[in-house]
């Protein structure tokens, strides 16, 4: 269990990144995807990875408790991740607010990462 919510925890960074890029993009170029082409299928395909993750990880922190890392963190970061792959579509989307976002979501996986190193 530990080896695939590595691999999950990994899989989701790089969605991170990807929602990341995906914005920088849009803001350059002011171009808006098409919704149920692009947008529904990526935003779709995270929710299932973190809807996978999220059971995982809670079931490993029951079995492995950690002093810093919550189950209500868990279910923040899934959900940060899923509202990120659908407003990184979207020029309007505020800068700050996605950058912070996605930043919070980059540390708690990162901490994830190095609690399952331990």
């Amino acid at each position: 269990m530990k080896e695939q919510l590595s691999k999950l925890t990994l899989k989701l960074l790089h969605y991170n990144q990807i929602c990341l890029n995906h914005y920088q993009n849009v803001r350059e170029t002011g171009i808006k995807q098409d919704f149920y082409q692009v947008i529904k299928p990526f935003a779709d395909e995270v929710k299932a990875a973190s809807g996978e993750w999220k059971k995982l990880t809670k079931n490993w922190l029951r079995e492995n408790e950690r002093k810093h890392i919550h189950e209500k963190q868990i279910d923040l970061t899934a959900e940060h991740l899923s509202d990120l792959s659908i407003q990184a579509f979207f020029p309007e989307t505020s800068r700050t607010r996605l950058t912070n976002t996605n930043r919070t979501v980059e540390y708690f996986l990162t901490a994830i990462v190095k609690e399952l190193g331990k």
